[in-house]
């Protein structure tokens, strides 16, 4: 499956999502770098719930979901400035959020999470 020709809308009306969204946009480019990175084993932090709800880990939820690929799922607290979304009114945005230098910094931090000198893991992601 490519994920940039993905219909996401389908995506959330096709699978019942475990976890509910506390926030109203994402992004698309994000999830994109996130299922290419898990597709080639790259693992990433566990995301952070309470009860049914994402506190921390939207991308990487929907890139797991999307690539069929576990993530670990962590218990939090909830802050006074959670807020409960509906799948449905979730925003996708397509400008990347990300500037080269901010995706390069988690280049680095990826590699040291799994392990990987950082010129390994560029040659890994080429």
């Amino acid at each position: 499956m490519n994920p940039t020709e993905y219909n996401w809308s389908e995506l959330l009306r096709q699978n019942d999502l475990q976890f509910k969204p506390t926030q109203p946009n994402l992004c698309l480019p994000i999830i994109i770098r996130l299922s290419k990175k898990m597709i080639l084993g790259v693992r990433f932090k566990a995301i952070a719930v309470l009860d049914n709800l994402i506190c921390d880990g939207h991308h990487r939820y929907l890139a797991s979901i999307l690539t069929n690929i576990p993530i670990e799922i962590v218990q939090t607290m909830k802050t006074s400035g959670t807020i409960l979304y509906q799948w449905e009114e979730v925003e996708f945005d397509g400008n990347d959020w990300d500037t080269n230098s901010k995706i390069e910094w988690l280049n680095k931090q990826d590699a040291l999470f799994n392990n990987i000198p950082i010129d390994k893991f560029n040659a890994l992601l080429k």
